[in-house]
C-alpha cells in the first residue's frame, strides 16, 4: 500500500511522538539524549495535537503515522493556548529549568516553558507556524512537498496570508528542501542557530 496523507486523529497520537522524537535532534534520533524521550515531543508536537488537531495532517503508510505536518494558523493566538493549557500539564511532568540553563536538558525544559519565544515581530506578517517530520525511509519522495501543501491549504482556510518555519542554519539538507518548496529567508534580529523563512499560504 502506498502511504496516504490524511487528518490526525488521536489514536495517532503515540506514532506521532515517535515520528518526532526519532527526528528530533537536527533530524537526526534523538532517543537516549535526554531524561525521558518524550521531552522533545512534548515541545515540539504535543501542545499542537492539542490545541490544533484540525491542522495536523499524517502520512499513513497503512500501518501507522510514519510522517506528520502539524502547526497553527495563529501563532500569537497559539502562544496564549499553549501557556493556559499546556503548560500546566508540564509542570506536572518536568522540573522548572534553572535561571541559567547549564545542560541541554535544561536549554529544552526553558524552551517548554517559554512559549513566547515563538513571538518576533519580524514574523508577524507570517501568522502561521508549523513542524514537518518524517522517518527516513519515507523522505524524498515527495510525501514531504504533498504534506506542505495541505497543511498550507489548510492554514489559509483558517485565515493565515502566510506561514513562517525554523530550521537550524546548519541543516543544509532541510535549508535546500525549503528553498525547493519556495520558502523564503526572513531576516531576523538575534536569530541564533536559526533560520526562518516565510511562504504565502495560497
Amino acid at each position: 500500500m502506498d502511504p496516504v496523507i490524511r487528518p490526525y486523529r488521536a489514536g495517532d497520537h503515540d506514532a506521532v511522538y515517535d515520528v518526532c522524537v526519532r527526528t528530533g535532534a537536527a533530524s537526526q534520533d534523538a532517543r537516549g539524549l535526554y531524561s525521558t524521550d518524550d521531552l522533545v515531543p512534548d515541545i515540539y508536537a504535543g501542545p499542537y495535537l492539542l490545541i490544533e488537531p484540525e491542522l495536523a495532517f499524517v502520512l499513513d503508510n497503512g500501518e501507522r503515522a510514519v510522517g506528520y505536518i502539524i502547526g497553527t494558523a495563529d501563532t500569537a493566538r497559539f502562544v496564549a493556548a499553549y501557556r493556559e493549557r499546556w503548560i500546566p500539564l508540564m509542570r506536572e511532568r518536568y522540573p522548572q529549568p534553572p535561571e541559567e540553563p547549564e545542560t541541554a536538558e535544561d536549554r529544552q525544559l526553558a524552551s517548554m516553558f517559554s512559549p513566547e519565544r515563538l513571538i518576533r515581530p519580524e514574523l508577524a506578517p507570517h501568522p502561521a507556524h508549523l513542524h514537518i517530520n518524517l522517518l527516513p525511509d519515507y523522505q524524498g519522495q515527495g510525501h514531504g512537498r504533498d504534506l506542505m501543501t495541505g497543511f498550507l491549504a489548510a492554514a489559509a482556510r483558517h485565515g493565515a496570508p502566510s506561514a513562517h518555519l525554523s530550521v537550524y542554519t546548519a541543516n543544509t539538507g532541510a535549508r535546500g528542501f525549503y528553498a525547493r518548496l519556495g520558502w523564503h529567508e526572513v531576516p531576523a534580529s538575534s536569530p541564533g542557530p536559526w533560520t526562518f523563512l516565510a511562504k504565502p499560504t495560497r
